[in-house]
């Protein structure tokens, strides 16, 4: 399937989201997807899948001009799209979610569960994934539900595959997993848009690629052509001089010590501490337990045993609010389900965890919340209008960017940080990374959880390794490297 989109024009009430966009796919290519968050990339896509409808522009797919009424009807002929948000649906099974709208069913109108086993089965044989496919899709984790939106796009015999974001989520043994089965599509034809800010992947796996800025397109290469530095220069309009800015901590005293904590089923005498002004990567495998343990640090979830010291004390944490009485602050992975409430708006969202800091006598200042709220804005620079806009419409970056500003407002003493570039664009990484030296500059103790290992291995101060519930090891900065932290992640010595 071969398709071409021209001078695509694209507003949303006054903000003008496309102006003039150019793309077209080959046959059985990687076509590589690449802007800022905000550069209109999925808004293309959406317009394309019928989800959203273009205001000016032709779109020709197999040398006719064609344009979808809904998502449904791409799907019909040929088109699938894997979503960066999660669109699971958390109260049913598995095999449900895989199936849902497609159901099979027998001759007498039944369902036929054992052939859609069957096929689900043979899906998550090639993907590598093992779930139970009776289990609730809400008690997966994000990059397990990520897993099933990928199964359940491949189980469509698509011929064209939009797949935005899909790693982000995945762990590194996942990840080779998927690329080897978009080698196996490409050479059956199927041609893949590949939605990415990870360049590593772009230039591993991709065929051209089209860089957006400012709802344009700025241009299109084949990858032998081009290299990380002009890709970059072209998304953000100017050089990053480094990837990760330099680090030059100044460690003090612990700020957080953990000591044997358990949680049945989840993890088992974990013992950690983190100092101020360090950063402490953790690192491991999907499903090791990095998460979970940081769930039980912030009250999310119980410790059957085990103790948390704050500052030498030791602290009873039962609920968030305990821990955000502590001065800890956690950026959760799952910035749509618990990172946001996506109906309010940026403001709303951003005081939410210290709103008292803006009340006196019940009273709240309009001055003090609004000046917060702009200072945020402006500092993180996230792209709105306005801080009432509402967060459901901003782009998954910028959602993220809110999440973290929520949490950088209660100056914290302790911030962790679950995968908090998923999603995020080269340019807004590197503005997170800088907040958070500026954040240790100021005495603030780092947990920053990442399934990027680029990522753990430029920020990190030290290396925490996580495998099946257990720390496999600890790295200094000097000892760490990539074969050292996956050969811990996988159990080896």
């Amino acid at each position: 399937m071969q398709i071409q989109m021209k001078g695509i024009h694209k507003s949303f009430g006054t903000n003008q989201v496309l102006s003039g966009v150019d793309f077209d796919l080959r046959e059985g290519e990687v076509h590589a997807l690449m802007g800022e968050n905000g550069a209109g990339k999925s808004t293309l896509m959406n317009i394309l899948i019928g989800l959203h409808q273009r205001d000016e522009g032709t779109i020709t797919i197999d040398g006719q001009e064609t344009y979808f009424t809904n998502p449904k009807e791409a799907e019909q002929k040929g088109i699938a799209f894997i979503h960066q948000e999660l669109n699971v649906w958390p109260e049913m099974t598995v095999l449900e979610n895989l199936f849902i709208g497609k159901e099979m069913t027998s001759k007498w109108g039944l369902l036929n569960s054992t052939k859609m086993k069957a096929l689900a089965n043979a899906q998550f044989a090639k993907l590598a994934v093992n779930l139970p496919l009776n289990g609730e899709a809400g008690d997966c984790s994000v990059g397990q539900q990520q897993m099933i939106e990928i199964a359940k796009a491949l189980m469509t015999d698509a011929k064209v595959i939009v797949m935005d974001e899909p790693t982000a989520a995945l762990t590194e043994r996942e990840i080779q997993k998927l690329f080897e089965v978009i080698a196996s599509l490409k050479k059956d034809g199927v041609s893949i848009v590949y939605i990415s800010h990870r360049m590593e992947e772009i230039f591993a796996i991709c065929d051209r690629i089209t860089v957006m800025r400012d709802g344009k397109t700025v241009d299109t290469q084949a990858i032998p052509d081009t290299n990380f530095d002009e890709v970059v220069r072209k998304m953000v309009g100017r050089e990053l001089t480094e990837r990760y800015p330099v680090r030059t901590p100044a460690l003090g005293d612990v700020v957080l010590e953990v000591k044997n904590a358990s949680h049945k089923g989840l993890f088992e005498n974990v013992n950690f501490s983190v100092r101020s002004g360090e950063i402490v990567g953790f690192s491991g495998l999907m499903g090791s337990g990095r998460t979970e343990i940081m769930r039980a640090l912030f009250g999310l979830d119980t410790l059957d045993s085990g103790e948390i010291h704050v500052r030498g004390k030791k602290v009873s944490i039962r609920k968030p609010d305990d821990a955000v009485k502590l001065g800890i602050g956690f950026i959760t992975e799952d910035r749509k389900d618990e990172g946001l409430v996506l109906d309010f708006s940026i403001r709303e969202n951003m005081v939410l965890p210290n709103l008292f800091s803006f009340t006196s006598k019940g009273l709240i200042s309009d001055k003090k919340e609004l000046d917060f709220v702009n200072t945020l804005i402006k500092r993180l620079q996230i792209k709105t209008q306005s801080g009432e806009t509402p967060v459901r419409s901003l782009s998954g970056g910028n959602q993220q960017k809110v999440v973290i500003a929520k949490w950088v407002g209660i100056g914290p003493n302790v911030l962790i940080l679950d995968e908090p570039t998923r999603g995020v664009d080269v340019g807004a990484k590197r503005e997170i990374y800088q907040l958070m030296n500026e954040l240790t500059e100021r005495g603030v103790a780092i947990i920053m959880v990442s399934s990027e290992l680029p990522e753990i291995l430029g920020m990190s101060d030290r290396i925490v390794v996580v495998h099946e519930g257990k720390i496999s090891g600890e790295l200094s900065r000097e000892e760490a490297t990539q074969e050292n932290i996956m050969t811990l992640a996988t159990g080896g010595q």
